[in-house]
């Protein structure tokens, strides 16, 4: 295969693929343009998704936090129910 075959094929394979072409100024603020708006259209989603997420755990934290309460007041209103019931009984004895 001497220089002008694979000239010639070359020159062939051009001719299929096409030439190729810088990438022009328009075409790179038009990609740029592109990837700035869905940026724009993503991000208030992201915002929500991610403040709702750590709204939801604060949410979960204080519930479990109102159930102890809850169960140490349950507790604690029992002790004293105790405390005065013993409290009544000692008085009418004395």
């Amino acid at each position: 295969m001497d220089y002008n075959d694979k000239h010639d094929i070359l020159s062939e394979i051009d001719t299929v693929i096409g030439e190729q072409k810088d990438l022009s100024l328009n075409y790179l603020l038009a990609v740029l343009l592109m990837a700035s708006l869905l940026l724009l259209l993503a991000f208030p989603k992201i915002f929500l998704q991610s403040s709702i997420y750590y709204k939801s755990r604060d949410i979960s934290s204080l519930e479990r936090e109102y159930k102890s309460l809850k169960e140490e007041n349950k507790i604690i209103t029992h002790e004293v129910e105790q405390k005065k019931f013993k409290n009544q009984i000692l008085d009418t004895m004395f």
